[in-house]
């Protein structure tokens, strides 16, 4: 880990709040914030969802004005710009869903909107070398000419930084950049972020992974229901000191008890040399109440493998059995009907159904349950939401808001509601707490493992390996599109896990997984 250089207490602030309140219509979400950011430093904004983070930074970037209070930059109290334009002030936002053109090379992204010209034709060229300077600068190897839709995630990411940079940047607020990184594409970020500090940026990151917060940031300010709890330098801190600021309580038990399933419980799902579009040779069993976890590095097919089994991707060959019968769905309705559930890594692209309330989300996949002489009844869809919201704890000011409005976590335990309302048998999550607090990551894993009480068989997707190991009975590791290894009991530690996810260790037969 890369020592820390914060920087130094007298140098005065470059973007400050004072006494920031919001609120949306009658609705308070911001209490009276104060808030400050150094030139050269890396100061987090970490609550739970539903804290008030994303309402305060929409304030510091102009997207959002504040109810009452003011906000200062560089020293002059100001009205900050709206609509993205106090980016011409040097504040840039890279948002957590990365706006950028897909459908444009790398230049022309970065200088969309304020294009080099002589007269009425594009400086291209130039262009082209002011991008190839930049990223020279931040030591990334992308082609300028490079289509922003053949890139990485890790590299449109770099892009956004390149844009920000060529912006004459002095405050960058980051809002969860890491979600959807590996760990070694969240150290190549890092490495980018500690290289803007050290020219003087500032830079506001907003994450829920308390480990980054602890190796990246210099300060830490926690927000909890809109209030500022408290801003420490993070040399004063610990994870669990600052979980315990976020939630209010103790997370000491945020992993439930194991309880082992039956070794003698009934195989719900059997999958053998199963092959698809980024997978081969997947051969596991699934027992009833068991909790089986899929590990792996980013791109190893673990997504690919749940998909094949309930019928959104194709398979081109194995066999799978759901309950002792064939189960060669050739779609998710038909896996839904035989008692399989998925919980996509995407609430946002195709989960969720952002522009409509929590009713026609949560009963989309189950319609069928609620028609009355081939009507749709909206007494029986009220009642499952009104089981749905208690069950899960799902909390929104009005059943009818958008669910685009709700917090990530709202979002998260409405999709989870969605996809128990089929009351299947088989549950596959794939990264079922991607993106939340971790206070509500604490009520999930209790649900999770409740499920498995109940006699539920469950599949967790996660690249959280302390989460695949805190809920696990058994765990496949996979690596590039086949099972690496299968661990069980003492076994299961994140050092087992990377050694096979790495390729350093290879085994763990798959027969092991039915014996």
């Amino acid at each position: 880990m890369d020592t820390k250089d914060a920087p130094d207490a007298d140098v005065p602030p470059i973007l400050s709040a004072h006494r920031i309140s919001k609120s949306f219509g009658e609705i308070p979400v911001l209490f009276s914030i104060d808030f400050d950011v150094r030139p050269g430093e890396v100061h987090a904004i970490i609550g739970e969802n539903g804290a008030g983070k994303s309402t305060l930074i929409k304030i510091l970037s102009g997207i959002e004005q504040p109810t009452s209070g003011s906000i200062t930059y560089d020293g002059r109290t100001v009205v900050l710009p709206p609509n993205g334009e106090a980016a011409s002030m040097g504040i840039v936002v890279i948002h957590q869903e990365l706006l950028l053109a897909e459908h444009l090379s790398v230049s022309d992204s970065i200088f969309l909107g304020r294009e080099l010209r002589s007269g009425p034709f594009l400086r291209l060229a130039e262009m082209r070398r002011q991008t190839r300077a930049i990223l020279d600068l931040l030591h990334v190897d992308i082609d300028p000419d490079a289509r922003i839709n053949t890139l990485s995630v890790a590299d449109k990411q770099m892009v956004e930084i390149a844009k920000a940079i060529s912006r004459d940047a002095r405050v960058i607020i980051m809002d969860e950049p890491t979600s959807v990184l590996s760990v070694a594409e969240t150290q190549t970020l890092f490495e980018q972020i500690r290289r803007l500090t050290a020219k003087g940026v500032a830079v506001i990151f907003i994450s829920h992974k308390l480990d980054e917060i602890m190796e990246l940031a210099d300060r830490v300010t926690v927000l909890r229901d809109g209030q500022l709890i408290a801003t420490v330098g993070t040399e004063n801190l610990t994870p669990d000191s600052i979980a315990q600021m976020m939630v209010g309580r103790e997370l000491s038990n945020l992993y439930p008890p194991k309880h082992e399933p039956d070794v003698d419980a009934e195989v719900v799902l059997s999958v053998r040399d199963l092959a698809a579009p980024g997978i081969s040779g997947i051969s596991f069993d699934l027992r009833r109440g068991e909790i089986l976890g899929f590990a792996g590095l980013i791109g190893s097919g673990r997504t690919a493998v749940a998909e094949a089994i309930v019928g959104l991707a194709r398979k081109s060959g194995g066999t799978v059995a759901a309950f002792g019968a064939p189960a060669d769905f050739p779609d998710v309705s038909q896996s839904v009907r035989a008692g399989l559930a998925y919980m996509t890594k995407d609430r946002k692209g195709r989960g969720l159904l952002l522009n409509m309330g929590l009713q026609p989300n949560l009963t989309l996949l189950t319609l069928r349950k609620h028609l009355r002489l081939g009507f749709l009844d909206g007494g029986s869809e009220e009642k499952a939401l009104e089981r749905a919201v208690r069950r899960f704890d799902i909390r929104a000011r009005d059943p009818s808001v958008r669910v685009g409005q709700l917090s990530g976590g709202n979002q998260q335990k409405l999709m989870l509601g969605k996809t128990m309302e089929s009351d299947p048998e088989i549950v596959i999550m794939d990264e079922p707490t991607r993106g939340i607090d971790v206070g509500t990551k604490q009520q999930i894993y209790h649900i999770i493992a409740a499920l498995a009480a109940e006699g539920k068989s469950i599949i967790v997707i996660s690249s959280e390996m302390q989460e695949v190991i805190g809920l696990s009975h058994r765990v496949v590791v996979m690596r590039q599109g086949r099972m690496a290894g299968v661990l069980e009991g003492a076994e299961i530690t994140e050092a087992e896990i990377m050694r096979y996810a790495a390729g350093i260790k290879q085994g763990g037969e798959n027969e092991r997984l039915s014996a």
